[in-house]
């Protein structure tokens, strides 16, 4: 199979973006795989798949594929790289807009005048089901035996299921050992994003993600959305926040409970290229 491809990333997430391929033929779980592999193939977070639109008024439906070649719902910093592909090849509105469909649900988009992207990712929401998350009722945050010991975290869905756990530093957070023993926790039957938290003010947080199907990634879109979310619902931050992950800095914008979440940073193109699988 032959796979034209273009690499982009957005702060160091990296992925291959692709028209799906005629014929409907799509890669297996093991090519994705594969062409994840960093040392003998492309090498990425996640795969983005391209497709016709789905829903009226779209202009892509994307699918988004992990480096362990298992398909999710969604992916923040994939969506911001998605729509500057679409911008380069000219598939939106003048001023920058455009709508988009995924599994997760339809992404509004703006393409900013500095190659920064925006993306609208919908309504954050904290019903366990949503994860899912299984949870007698929702809460502000649970408590899980993990790994030997008790770890508190909020929960919520953006498009795809998130566990945030606070922080003293994160450069010192146990993200391998906590992340992977709760991101595969019985209580989320489809595992979870866990992502790990240091409030440094009200308007600024840093972030580590480990990620369902990844590791830990040098940034994450929806965990940082998921983040802001969980802080401040509990009253930790305000509505403009900056999120400091290890590749760079992101904007989230949040007014608060019911209010769409809206994330901002850059979105880039690395190189393109193709590839025989």
């Amino acid at each position: 199979m032959h796979i034209a491809f273009t690499k982009m990333h957005g702060l160091g997430n990296d992925f291959i973006v692709l028209e799906a391929p005629a014929g409907g033929t799509l890669p297996s779980a093991g090519q994705w795989h594969a062409l994840a592999d960093r040392h003998g193939s492309v090498g990425f977070d996640q795969a983005l798949l391209l497709e016709p639109p789905r829903q009226p008024g779209t202009a892509v439906h994307y699918r988004v594929f992990n480096a362990d070649g298992s398909e999710v719902e969604q992916c923040g910093n994939g969506a911001r790289c998605v729509a500057r592909y679409l911008q380069l090849h000219g598939r939106v509105a003048p001023d920058g807009t455009v709508q988009m469909g995924s599994t997760g649900g339809t992404v509004a988009a703006r393409v900013l005048g500095d190659g920064r992207v925006a993306v609208d990712l919908g309504v954050p929401d904290f019903a366990p089901a949503s994860l899912p998350f299984q949870a007698a009722a929702a809460a502000a945050t649970y408590t899980l035996a993990v790994a030997g010991e008790t770890i508190e975290f909020g929960a919520v869905s953006l498009g795809n299921p998130h566990a945030v756990l606070r922080v003293t530093a994160v450069e010192s957070a146990p993200v391998e050992r906590i992340g992977r023993a709760l991101q595969s926790h019985a209580a989320f039957p489809r595992q979870v994003n866990v992502g790990f938290m240091e409030i440094v003010d009200a308007a600024h947080i840093r972030l580590r993600v480990f990620e369902r199907g990844v590791g830990e990634t040098r940034a994450c879109g929806t965990g940082a959305c998921a983040a802001v979310a969980v802080a401040r619902s509990l009253g930790l931050l305000g509505a403009n926040v900056e999120v400091h992950v290890p590749g760079g800095r992101l904007g989230v914008h949040w007014e608060g409970a019911g209010q769409r979440v809206w994330l901002t940073g850059p979105a880039e193109v690395a190189f393109t290229g193709q590839v025989e699988i």
